[in-house]
């Protein structure tokens, strides 16, 4: 049994040590089979490498031959290019060369024709000396067969026909001045007529009241408002005279300025319909009235342009404002816009006939009163107010003297004159104009004028048809301590400058307002 076991031992110990030799030899083969591929490896990549240089070296090759061949390419058309503009430029000298030799003889030719120009201008001058002298030596032979001088023989052949012909000259010429005389006279009304009949136009005289309609009598009561503040904030606002009286239905705005009654109407309008009548509301409303009459203003000037066929686009659009603020001035009752619109359509008229210029008669005729719209506002009288504003806004200088020639005797162009006819036609038609309405709105204006002289007032209104007048001072320039003394200031020069009838109420309004936003 122990021989068995130490047998098994033997063989196992033999077993072993023959198995590893033969891991060794095995190992030693693999570490030879790897060292041989690792050299195969090596040495193909070496090949390879020697390759990808070989490769590398040829395309370099073929680039450097291709970039030499081009620069090759590009040089010789360089040259061709030089070549062509080379030839291009002797072409252009050769042309210039040629031009330059056209030019000397056209200048020599000239040169020529001047000389020759000047010989015969020569030659005329010693035949008119010749033709001179020759009508001397026969004036001086007349004067030795008739034994009188020129200036003798003229003198008595005039006295001789005058003699022989005065009797018939004189006659001749009472009746030639008896016929003019009476054809003008004929035709200067056939002619006014004619003008006047073709153009048929309503007569209106503006008055000084505009009448506001009420849904119901209660809305009376709200319109003056808890202890009249909505009516006094509405005559301060508007410059106007609310009169609320047994009229059922009805109230009424009086002020001699039509702007501020429309003014004062379309914000009573819009605060009917609205319903909420309290001042912050009235105010709103107020300037939402001044905005839509601004619209409406420049409405009316284009509708003026339109009437008389003038292109609304060749108007500045501030004039064509200023022309539609006409339609809330009136002269001597008369609406203004619609009186400049009868000076252009019968000065035109009137300009068709007599063969004058009919664009400057029309468009002369309708801004010849343009003063009116802005001479509350300006000093100076309406013509040469007129005048600056239509220089201002580019008119030519025939055009401008249009505001000017109808108040001058004796307009200098044709045009003046007739536009004055135009203008004294349609002012004196029955009915068209009210001279005491013209009166009364004047004495407002003064009195407006003469209570805005003084410094740190704002605005001024004259209201209850002149009777009071209402004035809003800079809070900051003037103290209420010293706008007691401005309204007595105020009230003496308007006694010692105005006449008036009864007496005017000169009422100060300092009021300073603070508005900040809660964002």
């Amino acid at each position: 049994m122990f021989i068995s076991i130490l047998l098994l031992l033997i063989g196992l110990g033999g077993g072993a040590a023959a198995g590893y030799a033969y891991r060794k030899a095995q190992a030693a083969r693999l570490a030879d089979d790897a060292e041989n591929r690792a050299e195969k490896i090596i040495t193909e990549a070496k090949a390879k490498h020697q390759e990808l240089l070989n490769e590398a070296k040829t395309k370099q090759q073929e680039y450097l031959i291709e970039a030499k061949e081009k620069s090759i390419k590009m040089i010789e058309e360089a040259k061709q290019e030089e070549q062509t503009r080379r030839r291009e430029l002797q072409e252009q000298q050769k042309r210039l060369e040629k031009r330059e030799e056209l030019f000397d003889q056209k200048l020599i030719e000239i040169e020529d024709k001047k000389t020759k120009l000047e010989d015969q201008k020569k030659q005329i001058e010693d035949v008119k000396v010749s033709i001179e002298l020759i009508k001397l030596e026969q004036n001086e032979k007349l004067q030795e067969i008739a034994k009188l001088t020129k200036e003798q023989a003229e003198e008595r052949l005039l006295k001789q026909i005058e003699v022989d012909s005065q009797e018939a000259l004189q006659s001749r010429l009472r009746k030639m001045d008896e016929i003019t005389e009476e054809e003008v006279e004929i035709k200067s009304r056939k002619l006014l007529s004619l003008a006047i009949t073709r153009f048929a136009s309503s007569v209106s005289v503006d008055g000084t009241t505009t009448a506001v309609e009420l849904p119901n009598d209660e809305m009376k009561g709200r319109i003056i408002g808890k202890e009249g503040r909505n009516i006094k904030a509405i005559e301060l606002q508007t410059g106007t005279e609310i009169i609320v009286d047994d009229t059922p239905n009805m109230i009424t705005i009086s002020g001699f300025s039509p702007i501020r009654r429309q003014v004062a109407k379309r914000a009573l309008d819009a605060l009917i319909k609205d319903g909420r009548i309290q001042p912050a509301r009235i105010e709103e409303s107020i300037m939402e009235a001044k905005k839509s009459l601004a619209q409406e203003l420049k409405k009316n000037g284009e509708d003026a342009l339109y009437q008389l066929g003038i292109p609304v686009s060749s108007i500045d659009p501030k004039l064509v404002s200023i022309l539609g603020r006409m339609r809330f001035r009136t002269s001597y009752g008369q609406n203004a816009l619609q009186h400049s619109i009868e000076v252009g359509t019968l000065a035109g008229m009137m300009a068709e006939e007599l063969g004058a210029d009919v664009f400057i008669c029309k468009k002369g005729g309708l801004f010849h009163d343009i003063g009116k719209a802005v001479d509350h506002d300006m000093q100076g009288a309406h013509p040469e107010i007129g005048y600056n504003i239509m220089k201002k806004f580019g008119f030519p200088e025939e055009i401008c003297y249009q505001s000017i020639a109808h108040h001058e005797d004796r307009p200098r162009t044709i045009e003046g004159a007739i536009v004055k006819a135009a203008d004294a036609i349609s002012g004196a038609r029955p009915g068209a104009r009210k001279q005491s309405l013209e009166n009364f709105i004047q004495r407002m204006e003064e009195l407006e004028r003469t209570a805005g002289s003084f410094e740190g007032v704002e605005k001024v209104y004259a209201i209850q048809a002149g009777r009071e007048v209402r004035i809003f001072i800079h809070p900051e320039k003037i103290s209420d301590l010293a706008s007691y003394q401005l309204a007595k200031d105020i009230a003496n020069k308007i006694e010692s400058e105005l006449s008036y009838p009864g007496e005017i109420k000169v009422t100060i309004i300092r009021e300073t307002r603070v508005i900040e936003y809660a964002r």
